[in-house]
């Protein structure tokens, strides 16, 4: 055989704390948008309304980013702020505010690929004082 395996850092992952769900997510979409681009050079100015859900929290979460990472991703959309309309159990309507993405202005840091499953958590702590908690991983 002529190969061999090499070690290869492929993922990033991210914790977010807030003290409702309602935050959680906005903040885990925010860092999202933190890692994609740099937010100060995104002026915005066009909205769209998206609607997401999922079987449990965890799964919410990974929809939820999924669902923000296709508006850069597939339709070249630089997101510059999220709007929380409805927050429910297992479900997000939100308004996002994003603008097409121009190579001359924003700037990439990091390429993902995809929200995935792995190690993912998210939803209110055992206890409720200490408020929500997400754990994500990106495939880079």
């Amino acid at each position: 055989m002529s190969y061999r395996l090499i070690d290869h850092t492929a993922d990033l992952g991210i914790r977010v704390e807030e003290p409702d769900g309602p935050r959680l997510f906005a903040a885990s979409a925010t860092a999202l948008c933190d890692l994609l681009w740099d937010p100060r050079l995104v002026r915005g100015g066009n909205t769209a309304r998206i609607r997401v859900s999922g079987e449990d929290w965890p799964d919410l979460m990974v929809n939820w980013l999924r669902e923000l990472l296709y508006f850069w991703s597939g339709l070249q959309r630089v997101v510059k702020g999220i709007a929380m309309d409805h927050f429910y159990a297992y479900g997000i309507t939100a308004e996002v505010e994003w603008e097409p993405y121009d190579p001359a202005r924003h700037c990439l840091r990091h390429e993902i690929k995809a929200v995935t499953y792995h190690q993912i958590a998210a939803g209110p702590t055992e206890e409720p004082s200490r408020g929500w908690q997400a754990q994500i991983i990106f495939d880079l």
